[in-house]
């Protein structure tokens, strides 16, 4: 188990909660210098689009959704039938998942989970690589989450991107200027993140675009597939979690 420690990042963040139960913003990230970047809440609060639905199709085993915000990837997912749990450090987005259906943890992802080292496929959507804001001991806590052979998936920043910051999440609507605590995060594009994943062991790696978005597969080990869009229909369990005290990623109903 890594001793690295992330702080929870949206845990003290009035603004995003406030956004997450509206479901929409405008949200952003501020940097100390003043720059600012977007925060896509109205996307995150709705139903999973075509390109998460894709994503999703790559899925294989049970799926872990790491920073899952209000869930529409769970709750996808929980739709399929698929076995899938989400983990948030926001208590409001953990309680939006739930009303979707979908099964999640208020918890950090550095914090103990259940199965670990049994996740067939790790989940890090919408710019959560930035976790903690040190990618690479984030790629090294996601091995110790997935089984032998296991799929991380994650969604990069367009561009090549390399930046560590700390940040605010900052609501500016109506000029009101609510402030979160500040915390560490990171920015990656595909090319800095697959040099990390090169250094870090990852032998397998698959990269796509799909419209704007921009995404990486890594595999925990080499194997015969490159996480390729499956030519059949998945196996999908017709089995919902029930708790997360087992020793399976989300145990039977």
């Amino acid at each position: 188990m890594t001793t690295v420690t992330a702080p929870p990042a949206w845990a003290a963040s009035d603004p995003y909660a406030t956004a997450l139960r509206a479901g929409r913003g405008p949200l952003f990230l501020r940097r100390g210098d003043g720059w600012l970047l977007p925060l896509d809440v109205e996307r995150w609060c709705a139903a999973a689009d075509a390109v998460d639905r894709a994503v999703l199709d790559r899925c294989e085993g049970a799926v872990l959704d790491v920073g899952c915000g209000p869930g529409r990837m769970v709750a996808e997912l929980a739709a399929r039938g698929r076995s899938a749990l989400g983990v948030d450090v926001s208590e409001a987005a953990v309680a939006r998942t739930h009303t979707l259906g979908g099964r999640a943890l208020h918890r950090s992802v550095f914090d103990p989970l259940p199965g670990e080292g049994g996740w067939g496929t790790v989940l890090l959507m919408d710019g959560n690589v930035g976790i903690g804001g040190d990618v690479a001991a984030l790629l090294h806590r996601m091995r110790e989450l997935l089984c032998p052979d296991g799929l991380l998936i994650v969604e990069t920043v367009p561009g090549d991107v390399d930046e560590r910051a700390r940040v605010r999440v900052v609501d500016v609507t109506h000029g009101r200027g609510a402030v979160g605590e500040p915390f560490p995060w990171a920015r990656i594009g595909t090319p800095a993140l697959l040099e990390l994943a090169r250094r870090g062991g990852w032998p397998e790696t698959v990269q796509w675009t799909d419209g704007e978005r921009c995404f990486v597969a890594l595999r925990s080990r080499r194997t015969s597939s490159r996480a390729e869009p499956p030519k059949r229909t998945a196996v999908m369990s017709s089995q919902r979690s029930r708790n997360t005290s087992g020793s399976s990623p989300v145990a039977d109903r």
